[in-house]
């Protein structure tokens, strides 16, 4: 594989570059421990290597695939002065991302009562790709949540305000103008509030199958034998439908500025400019709208979990793994502000951030990595040397290696749920398709992913999981 992707040098242990040549400005480094890596994707971050005002490299994580624009697993810093925003370097699902709940100590009443706990909780998110929710909120309720975030939602009633020092960025970013969004974008995301959606995401209900530091997990609320739940959802059609939005206007407006791009995919505006900073606020609105929904999310799993076996579910954490954010690093010896994407990559600063709430100050922030389908999830922490080595960032799941059509065409329905059955593993879905497009082996060995950012050491293994009961749209 490595000798079919010209001018790879292999720098250390897990590190590769690409040295800056035909347009790139800085160098493209590669995270990975080269197994099922993807070629396209390789030739992606080259082309992120080429856009204005990029800062020190583009960096690809181990769970690298091919996107829109930009590559899955991809991470690139743009200075604040002289460089772009790019829908495509965020996604169109912004602020997709993870959530972990935990309940402690009732391992065995919760096994007992599986089938029943998901049965209920498939009755009350809906699951499915344009499903909606029953709960209704005025124009001015919509808008303050879609400024506000979780923070509005909890106030709503939907949890507790000690939930929100648990979520990245205390589930609300500023800098969000609701006038920025267009009324297409309000009419799809309206009335998905609270559900989960399709393709990828999902709800799994797991156990704590190991500990790897036990004084950092008991600081996170976690212990050998505890039940998590994981929630991976993102903005649903509202933040789809922003990307849609600026992506054609920046193409409408910005044609001078984006004439020489690789791939019109990486269309994207000065971050400065009406149009960046116009981007910047409605994407900041669907990274609310997101935190909003898994709180509202959480709230629903709580209530089936008090009804059926009279526990209460506590929040973990919550990590964004599509978004852009003006964050401060040391580049060249001089701080600077700069515009940081990831795309399919998780933020994972280290302690004594002045950006993390006091109960992870001494630890680093708490990094989720889920696995695919029926394979181990992660639960790790942040640290200094992701902040100096890769603005921060770490890997965000395990990735795939098949596409959804050759999942179709290779997979079968039968032989997945056989599997997931053979290891304890039940599964409520909503369609046969989305088994197939969704199974193990579309994805990256996740373990293999974990492995390679924790030697890395930019985020550190604290507990593993593995799933008891899955639900998928």
């Amino acid at each position: 594989m490595m000798s079919s992707i010209q001018g790879v040098e292999k720098v250390d242990k897990y590190i590769y570059k690409i040295r800056k040549s035909n347009g790139m400005l800085v160098d493209a480094i590669i995270l990975s421990d080269w197994e099922t890596l993807d070629e396209e994707a390789i030739e992606q971050i080259k082309n992120v290597a080429t856009l204005p005002g990029i800062v020190k490299a583009a960096y690809a994580m181990p769970d690298i695939h091919w996107g829109y624009g930009f590559p899955i697993g991809g991470v690139a810093a743009f200075d604040e002065d002289d460089g772009i925003i790019s829908p495509g370097g965020v996604g169109f699902d912004i602020n997709c991302g993870v959530r972990m709940l935990v309940v402690n100590g009732v391992s065995n009443l919760i096994r007992k009562n599986l089938d029943t706990l998901i049965k209920r909780i498939y009755e009350s998110v809906p699951v499915g790709v344009g499903e909606t929710s029953e709960l209704r909120f005025s124009k001015n309720d919509f808008k303050k949540i879609v400024t506000e975030g979780a923070r509005e939602v909890a106030r709503l009633g939907f949890g507790y305000e000690s939930d929100l020092e648990r979520i990245e960025d205390y589930g609300c970013i500023s800098h969000c103008d609701f006038s920025k969004v267009s009324s297409e974008a309000i009419e799809r995301g309206k009335d998905e509030l609270g559900t989960l959606g399709a393709g990828n995401h999902f709800i799994e209900i797991q156990v704590v199958e190991e500990v790897y530091d036990e004084e950092i997990a008991k600081v996170f609320g976690l212990s050998k034998g505890d039940i998590t739940i994981l929630i991976h959802t993102g903005s649903r059609g509202f933040g789809h439908q922003i990307a849609t939005d600026y992506i054609k206007i920046m193409r409408d407006n910005l044609k001078e500025h984006n004439r020489n791009l690789p791939d019109k995919q990486l269309i994207n505006a000065p971050f400065k400019s009406e149009w960046g900073q116009a981007y910047y606020n409605a994407m900041n609105c669907a990274a609310n709208y997101a935190f909003a929904n898994r709180q509202i999310i959480t709230h629903l799993i709580r209530k089936v979990f008090k009804a059926v076996v009279g526990v209460d579910v506590k929040l973990v954490y919550d990590v964004a793994h599509n978004i852009a954010k003006v964050e401060e690093y040391e580049v060249d010896g001089k701080k600077r502000k700069l515009v940081v994407h990831r795309k399919g990559a998780t933020r994972a600063f280290g302690p004594n951030h002045l950006l993390l709430p006091s109960i992870f100050k001494n630890t680093g922030q708490p990094v989720i990595i889920p696995g695919s389908m029926g394979t181990a999830s992660y639960i790790l922490v942040g640290t200094k040397k992701a902040e100096e080595m890769t603005f921060g960032s770490t890997a965000h799941g395990a990735g795939r290696t098949l596409g959804r059509r050759e999942a179709t065409r290779e997979l079968s329905t039968d032989r997945i749920l056989k599997e997931l059955s053979d290891k304890g593993v039940k599964l409520m879905a909503k369609s046969k398709k989305g088994i197939v497009e969704e199974a193990p082996e579309a994805y990256k060995d996740v373990d293999k992913v974990v492995k390679v950012v924790d030697e890395l050491g930019i985020s550190l293994k604290i507990a593993k999981c593995v799933p008891i009961g899955v639900i998928k749209g």
